[in-house]
């Protein structure tokens, strides 16, 4: 695996289930205690304040090690040190959770959309809110971010976090083994829809009855033009919607299009029989033998797909590039509530995301150790960078991070390009507060259980199994979640 992981693999961890409603995360006061240090600390003279630092990934063997040339970085530059630790994907948001209700001690932890609900726990109380900060000890957080992204990881008009500056927008692509392409000639200069998809399909089934045509697992849900209220779940607004009306999207005649075209494809073999349980497609990408799929995309994601996976990958635009509060939201730090020391908290992310020697070393590690420079802005992984190989999206400012060796001049360049390009969705910084439909949301995700992952992957007939599915959330209340909604969504548009 290539070492340099950016921000694609966050939005390809939305698949992951996300909780909805999250335990609770424990007091505001500062019970909380700290290692070391004073409030006072910053002079290379003084007491230097340790941080404590929770983030997400798989522990890598040289943390300690890597974190001792940070803190040396950093005492003389801010005077904290810093303690790192790593909590692994599967695990990271139920055991935050256990740690922030507890008191656990901690100062600065990764949060997003899809782990450690940002929004969710921003309201209950586990994050710091940060607007002064910003305004002191953060101003260089805040000249290195495109506004959209402060704008949209507001929860209830104030900053609980800094979002990494990564890709914006949220753009998502038909992906196409390329070896296939180039064996069977195809054309796929006329792809953009997932109709386009059929005369392509068939002549790959056809051609090899073994191939997987269209890849398809359980976290799949077709593109429509619509910005979800809740990601996936039935409720959402129509992109280009002045009036922000909520509507039930399984009821919108894109999506019972779609729908329709998927079951056509899973009866035509196109699609794996079993996508509708199917955890991911790892197994059959590594295999080689599929054709496409659908995936989220940000400049040179073609290169990084193809290193990844170990052969030619060519991708098509499947949906314009939309900027949606969970592309806002895929990665961001928070401070945490208990923190003893949120100016230097502050102060240290500030410094994360403005100075390039700190953050390459917090994303690479040690120079000549883990990796070797070959250019100003460029390098080459050692041997010893198995032991430190982190996720690059999730550690501040990606933009700062030094280039592989298959890397363009200019890809920093594009992804600021990219992102001034997105369009805004139209619920960009607003979200929903579920206290008043607690009970009804509940009672939905228990029917969006049965019913969803068969009817978005084409696995049930959705003439026979779509008005069964819309009457069955009506009874489980979706009617009164849309009405809350559409109030919340109302309010909010007359304050802008």
């Amino acid at each position: 695996m290539n070492k340099k992981r950016t921000g694609l693999y966050a939005v390809l961890a939305l698949l992951l289930s996300v909780s909805l409603i999250l335990s609770g995360c424990g007091s505001n006061n500062n019970s909380g205690t700290n290692a070391s240090g004073n409030q006072n600390g910053g002079k290379a003279d003084s007491k230097p304040v340790e941080l404590i630092w929770y983030t997400i990934g798989t522990p890598q063997k040289d943390v300690d090690k890597v974190m001792e040339e940070v803190s040396k970085y950093t005492k003389d530059k801010i005077g904290v040190t810093v303690k790192m630790n790593m909590l692994d994907w599967g695990d990271y948001t139920q055991k935050m959770q256990v740690m922030t209700a507890s008191g656990t001690p901690m100062d600065i932890m990764f949060t997003a959309s899809w782990a450690f609900d940002y929004v969710q726990n921003a309201r209950k109380g586990a994050f710091l809110q940060i607007d002064d900060l910003l305004n002191k000890e953060g101003k260089g957080v805040k000249d290195a971010l495109d506004p959209a992204f402060l704008e949209g990881s507001k929860v209830d008009g104030h900053n609980y976090g800094i979002p990494a500056n990564k890709e914006l927008p949220a753009q998502e692509v038909w992906r196409f083994n390329k070896n296939l392409v180039d064996k069977y000639k195809l054309d796929i200069n006329n792809v953009n829809s997932l109709e386009s998809l059929e005369p392509l399909l068939k002549s790959v089934k056809e051609k090899d009855p073994t191939l997987t045509p269209l890849a398809v697992d359980k976290n799949y849900s077709p593109y429509v033009p619509y910005d979800y209220i809740i990601e996936k779940m039935p409720l959402a607004v129509k992109l280009d919607d002045k009036n922000l009306k909520v509507v039930n999207i399984l009821e919108s005649p894109e999506m019972k299009q779609a729908l329709t075209t998927m079951h056509k494809y899973y009866k035509a073999g196109y699609i794996p029989t079993e996508a509708a349980t199917l955890d991911s497609l790892t197994d059959v990408q590594a295999t080689g033998k599929w054709f496409t799929d659908k995936a989220t995309s940000q400049p040179f994601a073609d290169n990084l797909w193809s290193t990844s996976l170990g052969y030619p990958i060519v991708s098509k635009p499947a949906s314009p590039s939309i900027i949606y509060n969970w592309s806002v939201m895929g990665s961001m730090q928070a401070i945490s509530a208990n923190s003893e020391y949120p100016e230097k908290a502050m102060e240290f992310l500030n410094l994360l995301n403005t100075d390039p020697v700190l953050r390459n070393m917090v994303d690479s590690g040690i120079e000549g150790v883990h990796y070797k420079k070959s250019g100003d802005n460029r390098l080459e992984n050692l041997p010893e960078s198995k032991n430190y190989d982190m996720p690059t999206f999730s550690l501040g400012n990606v933009m700062l991070t030094y280039l592989n060796p298959t890397d363009p001049d200019n890809k920093w360049d594009e992804f600021k390009k990219f992102n001034a390009a997105g369009q805004k969705a139209p619920l960009l910084g607003f979200n929903f507060d579920t206290t008043k439909v607690t009970t009804e949301i509940a009672a939905v995700q228990n029917v969006k259980e049965e019913f969803w992952t068969s009817l978005m992957t084409g696995t049930v007939d959705p003439q026979e199994y779509l008005p069964r599915a819309i009457e069955k959330f009506k009874a489980a209340g979706l009617d009164k979640i849309i009405a809350e909604a559409q109030r919340q969504v109302d309010e909010w548009k007359s304050s802008k």
